[in-house]
């Protein structure tokens, strides 16, 4: 079982004297800067030049300057910016200004793990991973409570790596829900998986998969997407309430029946074959080599797939159907 931290178990003392650089000011870093600031830490934000995010920064009361500038004056680093851009952030725009000894903390453990990011042997590096989006992150906090969160040590140089990592987690409100202990490692290796697995990839093919069988069957699209799609949030919300148990026990005993004889058809032991194959390559390495090169070529492969997937029945007959549903907050993926 994880070992887990709560207030009580931080001192954000440490964190006193020391000004935190959030690199990035989009959903996380919003949220990890409000939060900051108000538990009392100094907190400067670092930009690119055509951030859109600026002027935001700038409005929440922060200094903003360029990441080369933040690196300078911070003895935290926080990189909040996606994964495939740390690398180069970090090579030209921190390591030749930062201090010496100043710490490197991330959110996801990709950067790190996988090499894309080598840091000193002077610095410290932790991690404090959130586990939910930042509008949460922040709603939380300024409800007095908290947002679990990972945190990890992948380089302990000050002797004092766990202190400041667990101070920064309480400061941003997760020590008041709890803060699991894990490692770089696994919390790069779970993530990935889990998106690819289930909660992205896994989920969205068996949505189709069910969508187009009924719809080759004969039975209207309209009728195809309600049960295959729609449905989907009532039943996520009551798994997310109360685990699958409280799902199961909530809704009809037709439901339940048809969950126990029908469930381990679709996900079989050749799903979870192939879900070991996954994990092996998010493990060896395979998939974030894959997606590197994929983003220095431009993503070509990517924008294919982006456009297919929008030009399929399943999203047009939604868009249609969203449109019937006054209560929704209707979103609409902009192109890609």
């Amino acid at each position: 079982m994880a070992h887990v931290y709560y207030d009580k178990d931080a001192n954000l003392k440490v964190l006193s004297d020391k000004t935190v650089a959030v690199l990035g000011y989009g959903s996380q870093g919003h949220a990890h800067a409000l939060n900051l600031k108000e538990s009392g830490v100094s907190v400067i934000i670092g930009l690119h030049g055509g951030s859109k995010s600026r002027d935001t920064a700038k409005k929440d009361g922060f200094d903003v300057c360029s990441v080369a500038d933040a690196a300078r004056c911070a003895d935290i680093i926080m990189f909040l910016m996606p994964d495939h851009l740390q690398a180069d952030i970090y090579n030209n725009h921190v390591a030749p200004n930062m201090k010496d000894d100043a710490a490197l903390a991330f959110a996801h453990g990709f950067a790190i793990h996988f090499g894309q990011v080598v840091p000193s042997k002077n610095n410290d590096v932790f991690m404090i991973a959130p586990k939910g989006p930042g509008h949460i992150v922040r709603r939380m906090y300024t409800e007095g409570k908290g947002v679990p969160a990972l945190v990890a040590v992948f380089q302990n140089a000050s002797g004092k790596a766990m202190e400041i990592a667990l101070a920064y987690g309480c400061a941003i409100g997760a020590g008041r829900s709890g803060i699991l202990e894990t490692t770089f490692g696994e919390e790069t290796e779970s993530d990935l998986f889990g998106e690819q697995a289930v909660l992205c990839g896994g989920l969205s093919e068996l949505i189709k998969a069910g969508f187009y069988t009924l719809v080759e069957a004969g039975y209207q699209p309209e009728i195809a997407y309600l049960e295959c799609l729609h449905e989907v949030k009532l039943i996520v919300d009551l798994i997310f309430e109360g685990g699958l148990s409280w799902m199961r026990y909530s809704v009809s005993d037709t439901a339940k029946y048809g969950d126990e004889v029908s469930g381990k058809r679709i996900v079989d032991d050749h799903t979870k074959a192939t879900m070991k194959k996954i994990l092996e390559e998010i493990q060896d390495g395979t998939f974030a080599k894959d997606w590197i090169l994929e983003n220095r070529a431009g993503r070509p492969r990517m924008k294919k797939w982006v456009a297919a997937e929008r030009d399929q029945l399943i999203e047009y007959v939604g868009r249609d159907l969203r449109g019937m549903m006054p209560w929704l907050d209707k979103k609409e993926a902009p192109e890609y």
